[in-house]
């Protein structure tokens, strides 16, 4: 049951925001109103009456939260006092009309148990993902825009062995992980003066300074890009983040994209050959058709093959029908087993790593 008292400028959202069945509430003008419920996205009624009012909501929200919203900051990012994050957009940038999106955090994080029985991944997959994870393997999680992304790289960080000391790095913290030795921070707005922004490429490098075993950055957006690959291969292995893309080749392009821009005199080769050796697996999730987040991609970084970054899955969700409406499929190995093969042998956890799991079934 929630016990949160929530203030009065969100009088509004309230019964969205007790409803346990609704995961998001998204704003797009004050008379058209969607929620997603159960995973599904549904119209409702608007309480809104005007755009002015909910313009008024909006400044009220960001005014109580420390953020700004008028004409020269347009738009902002931050947490509700029950920790889930809204986003809230204002003309000019929003051309039809003030624009909110509230994702509802949870009680509690997904566990690994719930995506394996929700058919988000499945056994084997989780077996091979936890063994990269002790072994130290960086990851990137890729997807679209409410793919998951944050879920599963919440499961993968939460089976980083208890003991080591993890930053974690958000523009709005939403990782809950189970360690007890993780440190926290999130990037802040510049105040009503301008003053006083801490941006996710400053969290980065400074993270480098606090003595990280992980870092796990919730979303790459920006030049942090070209810091999190230096920091991955200079002595930061095991590292984590997130990024958006419509496939895991285009994680990588837009990892080259936002490294390149962030720094333009380095050489793209450069680039390229920085980020074929700091990653090692791109987890490619998607929200399908039937609303369920799944896997659909495991596919490891093999390298450079001259001025290309080589790619190999090694497992892909194999779609076999639907039925009541729900996807039916399995990911499965695609037969061929990683490069770091050896790597995996060597990490010593009970029991260890099947090497049938790769056979293709």
């Amino acid at each position: 049951m929630n016990t949160i008292q929530y203030p009065d400028y969100l009088a509004l959202l309230v019964p969205w925001l007790e409803d346990p069945e609704v995961l998001e509430i998204m704003v797009n003008g004050h008379d058209n109103v969607y929620l997603e419920r159960n995973h599904k996205l549904v119209r409702v009624n608007s309480p809104f009456q005007s755009k002015e009012q909910l313009l008024e909501v909006m400044q009220s929200i960001a005014g109580a939260l420390g953020r700004r919203l008028d004409d020269t900051n347009p738009y902002t990012d931050a947490r509700l006092p029950d920790d889930s994050r809204v986003n809230m957009v204002i003309p000019p940038i929003a051309v039809s009309g003030p624009s909110l999106v509230i994702r509802k955090v949870r009680t509690g994080p997904l566990s690994i148990e719930d995506l394996v029985r929700f058919g988000s991944w499945n056994e084997d997959s989780v077996r091979f993902l936890r063994v990269c994870v002790i072994a130290r393997l960086n990851i990137v999680v890729a997807g679209p825009t409410g793919s998951g992304k944050t879920t599963f790289l919440n499961a993968l960080a939460g089976m980083i062995p208890h003991g080591e000391r993890i930053i974690t790095i958000e523009n709005a913290a939403e990782l809950q992980l189970p360690q007890r030795r993780v440190v926290p921070m999130e990037s802040r707005p510049p105040d009503m003066e301008g003053r006083g922004e801490v941006t996710i490429r400053d969290l980065v490098r400074n993270a480098l300074f606090m003595r990280p075993d992980r870092i796990v950055v919730g979303e790459v957006r920006g030049g942090e890009a070209f810091d999190i690959l230096r920091a991955m291969t200079t002595g930061h292995d095991g590292s984590m983040f997130s990024v958006h893309a419509g496939h895991p080749r285009d994680a990588l392009d837009r990892l080259e994209t936002m490294s390149a821009m962030a720094n333009p005199s380095v050489p793209l080769l450069n680039l390229r050959q920085q980020m074929a050796a700091a990653i090692d697996l791109v987890v490619y999730v998607e929200r399908v058709s039937d609303g369920s987040r799944k896997v659909v991609n495991i596919t490891e970084v093999q390298g450079m093959e001259g001025d290309v970054v080589v790619m190999q899955d090694i497992f892909a969700f194999e779609q076999t029908g639907i039925k009541a409406g729900k996807v039916i499929g399995r990911l499965r190995p695609t037969g061929t087993s990683p490069k770091f093969l050896d790597l995996l042998r060597s990490v010593g956890i009970e029991p260890p790593l099947p090497m049938d799991i790769f056979v293709l079934k």
